[in-house]
């Protein structure tokens, strides 16, 4: 199951620090710390458009990122990480909903943006990760980017979230904390709760800074604390950076950046990853803390992916394939790696279940809890996940070692087994495997809503939209 800690060593190391007792409801064993019964604290790290090996731990070349490196030192990484979509608001619908994006109107914008329908968010009455974990006493809170509809119809405290300090739109500069399109700033940009705030300062410090002064307050009352930041995202501008910032005429920046700036940005967020984490320390609050570190999709221009080729917007593995790393100490054991395969949307079982609440009782949802991959108790199981993406007309399926691409018209086969860079075609080889994944995702895809061409018509919301 896991590579450098074999699977009798693990269960010989779950067995001297756990015990195995059945969580009310959720109709499974589960590893128990036996000193500590109460629920644990999640701080849920996201980060935005960073690459597979943009981490020290995962293979970059040039970036140092000791905080993040010690959580997976501390904790397991899963080498078959992905994010739900390739782009980051449909991402964030799968991860807040445990649901393929794709259900949800919201879901199918990519990403969401100003051209989208008024009002467009995912809609009320659903379940998301913040609500279910709040019904589980759990005080929420959203602190960075939410990308997921405006306040006060559509936001994070329309969504399950107690509190919420960041950025409502998809970006903002690093200083002015805003997008700026032709020199001026448009949207709300940081907000606290509902509403819009002025700060100073560098965005990846104050949500660094916030996230501390949270933990540091949160007492008694076990928390879920999401860290979304907005790094390494455009535009590209480190800490030295705020007199430029003032002239910069778009956020878009699409003349602008460097490795050495993308390097600036990723290691200050590994800072602010630090001290929070130190701060988790300094408040007793380590060892019953829960800490989950991934991004949204794979990398930008900047970012480095190896072995795997394509970036954010593609449905090849660099696109979608990302690092996720969880430490519980007490319960997954350290230094340990995993090739269980993960999706955004498999978070909020998996971390209800370890809350210890029954995700059967919680709602319906796509995503499947791995809670007893997580710390060992269970072999790993076949997840057959599915992409799209309107750009290209892409289409992907990887169930077991095989993966179906279609982009541009072109259907391909790859055994990642064999060729994690995608590109030994196997599609003539294995006419069978190839036809057998085609027709999952057209299966899986009849199911989904259709993408918008001028708008949702009233049978398309009764089809797609109120059935689920």
């Amino acid at each position: 199951m896991r590579a450098g800690t074999n699977r009798r060593t693990l269960l010989k190391w779950l067995g001297a620090t756990t015990a195995i007792v059945a969580l009310p409801g959720a109709g499974r064993a589960y590893a128990r710390s036996t000193s500590a019964i109460k629920k644990p604290n999640i701080l849920f790290i996201l980060v935005d458009d960073m690459g597979y090996a943009d981490l020290s731990a995962t293979g970059s070349s040039h970036i140092k990122t000791p905080a993040i490196d010690g959580l997976a030192r501390d904790g397991v990484l899963l080498t078959q990480g992905y994010s739900s979509t390739p782009i980051c608001s449909p991402t964030r619908t799968a991860l807040l909903t445990g649901c393929w994006a794709q259900r949800f109107p919201v879901g199918v914008e990519e990403p969401l943006g100003p051209n989208a329908p008024i009002g467009i968010g995912v809609p009320s009455e659903r379940p998301t990760i913040a609500s279910v974990l709040r019904n589980q006493g759990y005080h929420t809170k959203l602190i960075g980017k939410w990308h997921l509809g405006e306040p006060p119809k559509h936001g994070p405290l329309q969504h399950g979230y107690d509190e919420f300090f960041g950025i409502v739109e998809g970006a903002a500069d690093y200083f002015r904390h805003h997008i700026v399109v032709e020199g001026r700033e448009v949207g709300m940009g940081l907000s606290r709760g509902n509403s819009p705030i002025e700060a100073g300062g560098y965005l990846t410090d104050l949500f660094g800074a916030e996230a501390v002064d949270t933990i540091e307050k949160s007492g008694d009352t076990p928390f879920f604390l999401s860290l979304h930041f907005n790094a390494p995202h455009w535009p590209w501008e480190g800490r030295e950076d705020a007199e430029a910032a003032k002239t910069i005429p778009n956020s878009f920046h699409y003349d602008g950046g460097n490795l050495t700036k993308y390097h600036e940005m990723m290691e200050a967020m590994d800072q602010n990853v630090a001290r929070v984490l130190d701060a988790l320390e300094k408040s007793g609050k380590a060892q019953d803390t829960i800490v989950v570190f991934t991004s949204d999709n794979g990398g930008e221009r900047f970012s480095q992916t190896w072995p795997y080729v394509g970036h954010k917007g593609e449905v090849l593995e660099g696109g979608v394939h990302v690092p996720v790393i969880v430490r519980w100490p007490g319960h997954i054991a350290p230094g340990t790696q995993s090739r269980q395969v993960m999706a955004s949307m498999d978070f909020l079982p998996t971390l209800l279940a370890m809350a210890g609440g029954s995700v059967a009782k919680a709602g319906t949802f796509d995503g499947v809890d791995l809670s007893r991959q997580f710390t060992g108790q269970s072999a790993d199981i076949e997840r057959t996940l599915f992409w799209r993406f309107k750009a290209n007309e892409q289409a992907a399926v990887r169930k077991g070692d095989w993966k179906y691409v279609r982009i541009d018209g072109r259907d391909h086969l790859f055994n990642l087994a064999e060729d994690e860079h995608e590109r030994a075609e196997r599609g003539m080889a294995e006419p069978a495997k190839l036809d057998e994944l085609k027709r999952l995702w057209d299966d899986w895809n009849r199911q989904m809503v259709p993408y918008r061409v001028d708008g949702y018509s009233e049978d398309v919301k009764k089809n797609y939209i109120d059935r689920y």
